[in-house]
Order: structure tokens, then C-alpha cells, then sequence
């Protein structure tokens, strides 16, 4: 008896990482981008611009609501992943939940892993998880994109800092989270990055569209 007192407590927390990070990543994997712009009677998004199944390839339809409402919904989902995790799975598993929302929205099961890069998720999945960090990282995002007017540089200060962020205002299990998030995000703009060092990645307003940020 005394020993099945101590083995209870293993195992719950091994099943609510387990659970974590399944439901994060499924709740991750949906594509909004292509389910509003097929709903909305354009297409396949994968067909147009980048091929990308963020909110930026989502406005090269020239429909800026459904632009917004994927960008939002892709923040949401990754906010939502980490709210209910905290929720339902207590907080330890909220990295874990956070984590598995991006890696869904990155390589979503349904579309052949193929999705998009993740900022819009992984900025929400920062603002769910602690405020100050998603605040912080958006900050960042919007001197950056003031200052250079490169969609994919903001995206990737932001992402570069936000381990930092998270260390200061949330403590080393978020800052392992967010670095994580970090190493995935620049894997995912690796275009960009080339374009970056070549000047040939296309900045905000500018007359041609480079890639999507998200």
C-alpha cells in the first residue's frame, strides 16, 4: 500500500504532459487561414502568394477580415492551448501545452506537417502563459518593424528576445518554452533569413509580398 501512495503521484503528472501536449498540438494543427478563405469561396490558400497558410498570404486575397480574424485565431488558439492547460492540467504543464500549440500550427498532421511559421501562435501562446513576455515581444516587434519595415526581422527580434522576456518576468521553465519556440521560428523563416542577407526580402508596403510571418 505504502508503495502504490508513491507511485500515484509519478504517473498523474506524466499523463497531464502527455495530455498537454496532444491536445495543444491538435488544438495548434487546425488551419484557420484555410478553412476561412475555402468557407469564405476562395480557394485553396495554399495556391496563392507563399503558398503559407498565415493571416499575411490569407490578405494577398485582398480580404483584410479574414486576414484579421486568422491572425487572431491563430494568437487564440495558442492562448487557448495555454489557458486550459493551466486550467484543467495545473501550471506546470503550461510550456508543454504552449510548446505543442506552435509545433500544430507549424506541422499540422492534417496537412501533411506542412503549416505556417508560428508567429502569430507563438506570440499569443506568450501573452496567455505571462503577459508581460507576450507584451514585451510584440514591443519588440513594433520598434523593429518601425524602424527596418521587414515583417520577417520583427517576427524574428521578437522571437530572438523573447527567452530573455520570459526569464525575467516568468522563470526558467517559460524561458526553456520560449526558446524552444525561438529555435522553431527561425527554422521556419530560414527563406527569409537568406533574403534578409541578400536585400532581397521585401519590407512592409513595400509592391511585392515576401512570405508570411505566420
Amino acid at each position: 500500500m505504502h508503495e502504490q501512495i508513491w507511485q500515484v503521484p509519478a504517473i498523474v503528472p506524466l499523463i497531464a504532459t502527455i495530455a498537454a501536449a496532444l491536445f495543444g498540438y491538435l488544438l495548434g494543427s487546425i488551419p484557420f487561414g484555410l478553412v476561412l478563405t475555402r468557407l469564405a469561396g476562395l480557394g485553396d490558400i495554399r495556391q496563392i502568394g507563399s503558398g503559407n497558410i498565415g493571416a499575411t498570404n490569407v490578405l494577398r486575397t485582398g480580404r483584410k477580415g479574414l486576414a484579421l480574424a486568422t491572425l487572431l485565431l491563430d494568437g487564440g488558439k495558442g492562448a487557448i492551448a495555454v489557458g486550459l492547460a493551466w486550467w484543467g492540467l495545473g501550471h506546470d504543464t503550461v510550456p508543454v501545452a504552449g510548446f505543442a500549440a506552435v509545433l500544430g500550427h507549424n506541422f499540422p498532421v492534417w496537412l501533411r506537417f506542412k503549416g505556417g511559421k508560428g508567429v502569430a501562435t507563438t506570440f499569443g501562446t506568450l501573452m496567455a502563459a505571462s503577459w508581460p513576455v507576450g507584451l514585451a515581444c510584440c514591443a519588440a516587434w513594433l520598434v523593429t518593424a518601425a524602424l527596418f519595415r521587414y515583417s520577417s526581422l520583427s517576427a524574428l527580434v521578437g522571437l530572438a528576445l523573447s527567452p530573455a522576456f520570459a526569464l525575467v518576468f516568468a522563470g526558467p521553465d517559460y524561458a526553456a518554452m520560449a526558446a524552444g519556440l525561438a529555435v522553431m521560428g527561425f527554422y521556419r523563416h530560414k527563406a527569409n533569413i537568406v533574403r534578409l542577407i541578400r536585400g532581397e526580402e521585401p519590407r512592409i508596403g513595400g509592391k511585392k509580398s515576401g512570405e508570411s510571418p505566420s
